[in-house]
C-alpha cells in the first residue's frame, strides 16, 4: 500500500460527461486502482436511457476510514467533459474544491474559490488519433495534481482490460494518460486559472 491520502481524509468525486465519452471506465479504473492501493472505496454509477448521447455521471469516493454511504452532497473534484455536465453539477462542488475542465467543449464560469485546470482534453486526444481517450487525458491530469496513487496502477488496470482488444488500444490510452500527467506537471502552464 502506497497511500497518499492523510489517515483523516476522504475524496469525494464525481465525473460526469455524454454517454460514450468513457465516464464509466474512468470511475471504474479509478475505483480498482485505489482498492488495489488498499483503500476504501464506494461508486454509484448512473446514465441516461441513450446508449450514446445521454448523461453519464459516475460518484466515487475514496477513503482510509469506512465509508457509511456512496451518497455524494459535496464533491472535492469535479471532472466534466461537457458543457451540459458542468451545468447540472458545478452546484455539488464544494468551495474550495477541485475542478477539471474540458475545455475542448466547455465554457466556465467564474469560479472563485475553486482550484480550476482547464484541461483541452478532447483536442489532445485527437491529436493522439482518437477522440475517446479524452477521459485517459482527464484521469492523467488528475492524477497529476490529487496524486492518491501511481499511475503505473491506472496503466497496469488498462493493460488488464485492454489485452483482449485488438490494435493499439493501450499504446494510445499510456499516451493519452502521460499526455495528461504532463500538462499538470508542466505546471504553470496557461490552462490553470
Amino acid at each position: 500500500m502506497n497511500s497518499c491520502l492523510p489517515t483523516d481524509i476522504t475524496e469525494r468525486i464525481i465525473l460526469a460527461g455524454f454517454g460514450g465519452q468513457g465516464m464509466m471506465l474512468l470511475g471504474k479504473l479509478i475505483a480498482q486502482a485505489a482498492m488495489i492501493d488498499g483503500k476504501k472505496v464506494t461508486y454509484f454509477p448512473s446514465y441516461g436511457t441513450e446508449v450514446r448521447g445521454g448523461t453519464a455521471v459516475y460518484h466515487l469516493i475514496i477513503s482510509n476510514n469506512e465509508i457509511f454511504s456512496p451518497i455524494i452532497e459535496e464533491a472535492d473534484t469535479l471532472i466534466v467533459m461537457n458543457q451540459p455536465s458542468y451545468q447540472k453539477f458545478k452546484g455539488m462542488l464544494k468551495a474550495d474544491g477541485l475542478l477539471l475542465l474540458n475545455t475542448s467543449m466547455i465554457k466556465s464560469d467564474n469560479f472563485p474559490d475553486a482550484k480550476i485546470y482547464e484541461v483541452p482534453a478532447t483536442e489532445i486526444a485527437s491529436k493522439l488519433g482518437n477522440v475517446l481517450v479524452s477521459n485517459i487525458v482527464m484521469l492523467g491530469a488528475y492524477l497529476a495534481i490529487k496524486k492518491l496513487f501511481s499511475p503505473n496502477l491506472i496503466l497496469e488496470q488498462l493493460q488488464e482490460m485492454l489485452k483482449a482488444k485488438k490494435g493499439n488500444l493501450f499504446v494510445i490510452n499510456k499516451q493519452a494518460l502521460e499526455r495528461g500527467l504532463h500538462l499538470i506537471e508542466s505546471i504553470h502552464h496557461p490552462y490553470v486559472r
